[in-house]
């Protein structure tokens, strides 16, 4: 399925080549004909060249009536240097599934420009479980996140258009709550000043510049069920407020005028994307909000599609359970009515001992049980927050050649005291068969999980404080919540504004359990911290409320040497750089 040059010589070294020569050496098939192990007739395709199309909403409306498969969904321990390997573990996992003889399919979100020139490089899998063309995946793809920030943009253009004509609802250009979007890591834009240059260009004011994964726009396009629920959701959406004393009032895209252009620059991105993995099975691509300032997870309709075509569904959320998963089970589970049968927790040795204290420059200094241990509270942390929801789970550790035995023993001597169990995956260096173990242990557990003990946090009818403090102390272990006089008075204004039963939203450090790495453990499992709060945002399209704890951003920057500096295209005509 693939033909990587001397891969047996490498194996036997325990080292691979990088991802993207092993994503180039990939045979790849058409992608009209990957999709008819699904069932899906090529002639219904929207075809993106050769590798890439969309899928129709005609065709996706046509599978309603079937049955809907099994939603797996893959989470992490809290994230390190040393890496987890979320993605490649959800795509090892599926071809697993497939190798067993099961119809899966991998749905994940569309990688965002800003860290794939940041600090991560590529973002598409890695080793033997990849999706490809990676490439076009890891940049333009089909053009759907250039769409969404040229929706977010035109309500832009239009809120300054409307101040400038002077036209009704007068909108305050003091108190404009709706900024700009760009899809990559730009600090210089988080604070910026507009309207510049006198009369003519309009009202001089101060404006800033959002990552595009973090826009309103983009959690309303993932978790948006169809055309039209789009449209009714761009139209909520709150860019200010009128002039007026008592007499002001939120002002929406809607008095705007916005969203039916919004929708018509979305039309065509809103139907997911379809490509393959290296072993040339189906992977559904789409959607892509930051999961430590947005919601974190791939679009409700490439889930619900998925759904519809296969028997079993593989899915992640991003970061670490505290923020993916609590986001993907109390958010998109809870407006999407799903129901996953299943959670697998992706670990490494290498984590671990980071997540145990150990310095990073010390990962290749060879066996470190202790490490290892004194880490493991992260990962039962992780654990024990699944349990909450009442779903089983199961621990997936994604091996590396450097991992002895002993220390894998320790994970699994540690999560079976706790109750879990525990599978090695050699995915990464292996693919498919490498991942037959994790998948028949998935299998075995979904088997015997009807979903019938799935249970959110909170309920909607709780206010939007104790929802947040219930998060922090239940999944954070946090003491209590130090809410700001600013962010007090904004939940008294959303919940007067009837939005109390909306969910929160959690833009927190991906780091740590804690709120500010700085003053807790980066790793291991802190405890009786106080969570701040800072400021609230609504989301009224998106249907939730973001709550903003500690100094995250909603614009990152670049690191001292981004990965864009090793980037380039070589003499062959091919991309350099991406991992």
């Amino acid at each position: 399925m693939y033909d990587a040059p001397g891969l047996s010589v490498l194996k036997a070294q325990e080292s691979v080549p990088k991802d993207i020569d092993i994503a180039r050496a990939a045979s790849m098939k058409p992608i009209t004909q990957v999709v008819e192990q699904i069932g899906v007739p090529a002639d219904v395709l929207e075809v993106y060249g050769k590798y890439k199309a969309k899928l129709p909403f005609d065709y996706i409306n046509s599978l309603h009536d079937k049955p809907d498969g099994k939603l797996i969904l893959v989470t992490a321990i809290t994230p390190t240097k040393a890496g987890e390997g979320k993605t490649t573990t959800s795509v090892g996992l599926a071809d697993g599934l497939c190798v067993l003889g099961k119809k899966a399919i991998s749905t994940l979100r569309e990688p965002s420009l800003g860290p794939v020139f940041g600090m991560k490089g590529g973002a598409a899998g890695g080793g033997y479980a990849q999706v490809v063309p990676m490439d076009d995946i890891n940049l333009h793809f089909t053009g759907d996140f250039h769409a969404i920030g040229a929706a977010h943009n035109l309500l832009s253009a239009m809120v300054d258009n409307h101040i400038y004509w002077n036209k009704e609802p007068h909108l305050d250009s003091r108190r404009i709550t709706w900024g700009r979007v760009v899809d990559m890591n730009d600090r210089a834009l988080r604070e910026i000043t507009c309207g510049l240059g006198g009369p003519g260009n309009g009202y001089t004011r101060t404006d800033n510049f959002q990552i595009t994964v973090a826009s309103e726009v983009m959690a309303i396009f993932c978790l948006a069920k169809d055309l039209e629920d789009l449209e009714k959701r761009l139209s909520k959406i709150v860019v200010g407020e009128s002039k007026g004393g008592k007499g002001k009032k939120a002002v929406t895209a809607g008095d705007l005028n916005a969203q039916g252009a919004m929708t018509a620059l979305l039309k065509d991105a809103l139907q997911p994307n379809l490509v393959q993995t290296l072993e040339n099975n189906v992977s559904m691509i789409h959607g892509g909000p930051f999961a430590n300032i947005a919601h974190g997870c791939n679009s409700m309709i490439a889930t619900k599609a998925s759904l519809k075509l296969a028997d079993y569904v593989v899915t992640e959320a991003g970061f670490g359970a505290d923020l993916g998963a609590e986001k993907f089970l109390n958010i998109k589970c809870r407006k999407g009515g799903l129901t996953p049968s299943a959670v697998v927790v992706v670990a490494t040795v290498r984590a671990l001992k980071l997540h145990g204290g150990l310095d990073a420059k010390h990962l290749q200094d060879g066996e470190d049980t202790a490490a290892v241990e004194a880490g493991m509270p992260n990962l039962i942390r992780h654990l024990e927050n699944i349990a909450l929801f009442g779903l089983p789970s199961i621990v997936a550790i994604n091996k590396f050649p450097t991992d002895t035995q002993a220390e894998v023993e320790v994970i699994e001597r540690l999560a079976a005291e706790y109750g879990a169990k525990c599978v090695l995956s050699d995915h990464f260096l292996n693919g498919g068969q490498g991942a037959v173990e994790l998948a028949q242990a998935v299998v075995d557990l979904t088997d015997d999980s009807t979903g019938e003990n799935f249970e959110f946090l909170y309920p909607d009818g709780m206010g939007l404080e104790d929802k947040v403090r219930t998060i922090a102390q239940k999944i954070y272990r946090a003491s209590d919540i130090a809410v700001s006089p600013e962010a007090a008075l904004q939940f008294k204004k959303i919940e007067r504004g009837g939005h109390a039963h909306f969910p929160v939203c959690m833009a927190k450090t991906q780091y740590s359990f804690a709120a500010d790495p700085k003053n807790a453990p980066i790793g291991g499992a802190p405890s009786g911290h106080i969570l701040p709060v800072r400021e609230v945002k609504l989301s009224a399209g998106a249907e939730f409320v973001v709550c903003m704890t500690g100094e995250i951003m909603t614009m990152p920057g670049l690191p001292k040497v981004p990965a864009s500096e090793n980037m380039g295209v070589g003499e062959d005509g091919y991309i350099y750089g991406l991992f």
